[in-house]
């Protein structure tokens, strides 16, 4: 099933593009940045980075596009971009303090959070926090669990860090950490349903999503549903396709899960989800390049 807008989106005219960023093919590394038009229903290739850069997050602060840390072919890197969609160019601002491959990245109160991840070695529980003002990292409280391919979203004011791999145990996990800036500490929520490393994770309505992502041997198309009120898990519809390590971006209540791998082969398309009617629907626009690893970022279109 193709996506049609009609009446059940509301204008894009403010938010215009979906941004692709920051991928890897299998055993290989692209610079590439494409991004997508939602009134034109197009995609269309925007200035690559300055270096490779796989494997990391990406998030938007005051307008801007962070690439944090990643993977460059050959080390996993503590290095930040900053893109510039009014001029269309990436310039590194302050580095972090640990290297960070398979990240968490998001943006909560002004601040960009990076969580976890993988530094060459092992898995992390460290997390730091970057001031754009002062353009400077500091770490914060860790987290009670090592995670790499976690994935992390923003809820009411407190950042979650759902799944991921557990380095030390070498095992997929189903945990879930929260995180309050205000008292700078980490609290075990309850468990999702299953396993699952490489998960997307996304907000809509209030509510805070996992999407696929895998426990192991197997690829999900599974995706479950958190209610902070009630502490609490569920299932909702599946995907069309299994997928792992997928973008997703919230754009006016819908979902968007961009790219990711099957466990065979890198994804171009991206599926929708309406949490309004708990259906999926396919973007009749694919990717001119398969994307795992895929970073996304949504961000309103310059004037230029």
């Amino acid at each position: 099933m193709s996506v049609k807008w009609g009446s059940t989106v509301p204008s894009f005219r403010s938010v215009l593009l979906f941004v692709l960023l920051l991928t890897t093919r299998f055993h290989s590394f692209i610079s590439s940045v494409e991004c997508y038009d939602f009134k034109g229903e197009n995609w269309f290739a925007v200035a690559e980075m300055n270096s490779r850069r796989c494997r990391a997050g990406v998030a938007v602060l005051d307008g801007l596009v962070y690439a944090v840390g990643g993977f460059n072919g050959s080390l996993r890197v503590r290095t930040v971009d900053c893109y510039d969609p009014s001029k269309d160019q990436w310039r590194p601002v302050a580095s972090m303090e640990a290297r960070r491959s398979t990240l968490g990245a998001a943006v909560m109160n002004g601040l960009l959070y990076a969580i976890g991840g993988f530094d060459g070695t092992t898995g992390l529980n460290t997390c730091e926090v970057y001031d754009s003002k002062l353009n400077e990292w500091r770490t914060i409280c860790s987290m009670s669990t090592r995670r790499s391919s976690v994935g992390v979203g923003v809820l009411n004011g407190l950042l979650y860090a759902v799944g991921g791999y557990d380095g030390a145990s070498r095992h997929c996990l189903s945990s879930v950490e929260c995180y309050n800036p205000n008292t700078n500490e980490w609290c075990l929520m309850a468990e999702m349903s299953t396993r699952r490393s490489g998960a997307g994770v996304g907000v809509a309505d209030g509510v805070l999503y996992a999407i696929g992502g895998h426990d192991g041997p197997h690829v999900r198309k599974s995706v479950e549903c958190f209610n902070p009120d009630l502490n609490q898990w569920r299932p909702v519809g599946d995907m069309s396709m299994c997928r792992r390590n997928a973008g997703v971006a919230s754009v006016n209540g819908l979902l968007f899960v961009v790219g990711g791998d099957d466990g065979s082969s890198n994804l171009f398309s991206v599926e929708v989800y309406n949490p309004r009617t708990d259906q999926w629907g396919l973007l009749s626009t694919f990717m001119t390049i398969g994307r795992s690893y895929a970073g996304v970022a949504v961000i309103d279109r310059p004037n230029t």
